[in-house]
């Protein structure tokens, strides 16, 4: 399997653990001029929800790829968390934040995947 698909997998897992919601996958490898090949958005119900989603995506990362963020930003607020792994790029909002930014807009000729929410 592909490193960067199973890293995109690992990253899904990390927010499902954490109840992440309306989780989606932006495949940008085919848009000329991206910042990375995947995008995983996902949103939590507050700050602290948020930083426990972070720090799900990081454990889960870490255990399984041994593989540490090139950055991390946005945790003192906690409303919009950027998580860098260089292919990929981890987007963590609370709801209010997500809509105001709605990247997904950003991106409408990509393909984008829904997860569904674990409940």
């Amino acid at each position: 399997m592909n490193q960067t698909i199973f890293l995109v997998e690992t990253i899904v897992k990390g927010l499902q653990e954490k109840k992440g919601r309306r989780i989606v996958i932006v495949d940008l490898k085919e848009i000329q001029g991206a910042i990375c090949q995947y995008m995983v958005i996902c949103e939590g119900n507050n700050p602290n929800q948020i930083s426990s989603l972070s720090d799900s995506v990081w454990e889960m990362v870490h255990h399984n790829l041994r593989e540490k963020p090139i950055s991390v930003q946005g945790l003192r607020n906690a409303q919009w968390v950027g998580i860098d792994y260089g292919t990929v790029l981890v987007h963590i909002f609370l709801p209010k934040t997500r809509s105001f930014y709605h990247l997904e807009s950003l991106w409408e000729d990509s393909t984008i995947k829904q997860i569904p929410d674990l409940d």
